[in-house]
């Protein structure tokens, strides 16, 4: 299993869509006891929000977030944590919208001191 997430700040390898998460978001991440959690923000999101659980390299949660805009949506995603050849760790997720159609694949990164 990959070391834990708590402290971690990771980012997005690529941009979303207009009004998703992209390289400029920045999600800081907590882990206890098998739960998950992070604040997330920066970009096209205000402020974000996702809870949920790990098992091994595993991660399932739930997100919600507020655009700059004022809109809001939420989703569903499971993650695989994988350790990187340098020991930073990256998030290969599979997401799906709840609010709205539509879902995708995404891959965010744990982010150096000076990137954050």
């Amino acid at each position: 299993m990959a070391r834990s997430l708590d402290g971690l700040v990771l980012a997005p390898v690529a941009d979303q869509a207009p009004g998703q998460v992209g390289t400029g978001t920045r999600f800081r991440y907590h882990e206890r006891d098998g739960e998950i959690w992070a604040e997330y923000e920066g970009g096209d999101i205000a402020r974000g929000h996702l809870v949920g659980t790990r098992r091994g390299d595993r991660l399932d949660f739930r997100y919600v977030q507020l655009r700059h805009d004022g809109t809001t949506a939420c989703g569903h995603c499971v993650s695989h944590v994988v350790e990187l050849p340098d020991g930073r760790v990256r998030l290969e997720e599979t997401w799906e919208w709840e609010s709205r159609e539509g879902g995708g694949t995404s891959v965010v990164e744990q982010v150096t001191t000076r990137e954050r």
